[in-house]
């Protein structure tokens, strides 16, 4: 333990001002604070332990991830019992989505507690929501359980779980159309290509077809963003038929 102490020394320890950051952000106070600073150690710092195993955020996220899930699972298993599976597992990707996650994480400034050797501005929107969760690891794996449901329901459901509006929520254009086309045994094709524009940086644009006619058009700075953007425009276009 006193080589992890070592190891996971840094700047949090010495302004002395992490422990109350993190009572802030929690609403209690934490045992362990070193599974905290683990939650906020970026693999470029190639920080091992002495066992040789790696510590950084990634391990706790995939933890976190987990109990949110399972979090979220309970209070809707509950809150919709009239719900099937899918019906549930939808609501759910809606309520975990990787947009709402970062959201949070950007809510509570987490990125500037980051201990890392990459400039933060470097980092992609993700990070925001990679955080939030190995902040859930972290809490489960210092309090239990029970403090990281309360953690979530604070955070998480308490604030932005609303049944209704959750169900009329899109989180993928794409997928609502692809499943649409499907239903009414059309024909479906996402033309992606490098767009030889003035931008800066390199844009794709993206012609969607169904059924041979070409329905929407966009451009984004990847093919996933552009593909989205043609979806959503497909979507609002051909609103009264997919209802």
């Amino acid at each position: 333990m006193s080589v992890i102490r070592n190891i996971l020394n840094s700047r949090f320890s010495k302004d002395g001002n992490f422990f109350n950051v993190l009572v802030q952000i929690l609403g209690f106070k934490p045992k362990n604070i070193f599974h905290y600073k683990k939650a906020f150690t970026h693999r470029s710092l190639n920080k091992k332990d002495e066992e040789g195993n790696a510590i950084n955020f990634e391990r706790m996220e995939f933890l976190g991830d987990a109990m949110l899930s399972a979090v979220v699972a309970s209070h809707l298993f509950k809150a919709v019992p009239g719900g099937n599976e899918g019906y549930l597992t939808k609501m759910r990707s809606k309520v975990v989505s990787r947009k709402h996650l970062n959201e949070l994480g950007k809510d509570l400034n987490l990125l500037k507690y980051i201990e890392t050797n990459i400039p933060t501005d470097q980092f992609g929107a993700n990070i925001h929501g990679n955080l939030f969760e190995a902040l859930i690891g972290a809490i489960y794996l210092d309090r239990g359980y029970k403090y990281c449901r309360r953690f979530i329901y604070e955070r998480v459901i308490d604030p932005y779980v609303d049944i209704e509006q959750l169900e009329g929520k899109v989180i993928s254009y794409k997928s609502l159309l692809i499943e649409w086309c499907q239903k009414e045994k059309k024909g479906f094709d996402y033309e992606v290509y490098e767009d030889t524009g003035n931008d800066e940086l390199k844009h794709f644009a993206v012609k969607l077809r169904i059924n041979d006619r070409v329905v929407a058009k966009a451009r984004a700075t990847s093919k996933k963003k552009a593909e989205e953007k043609a979806s959503k425009r497909a979507y609002y276009a051909l609103q009264s038929k997919i209802k």
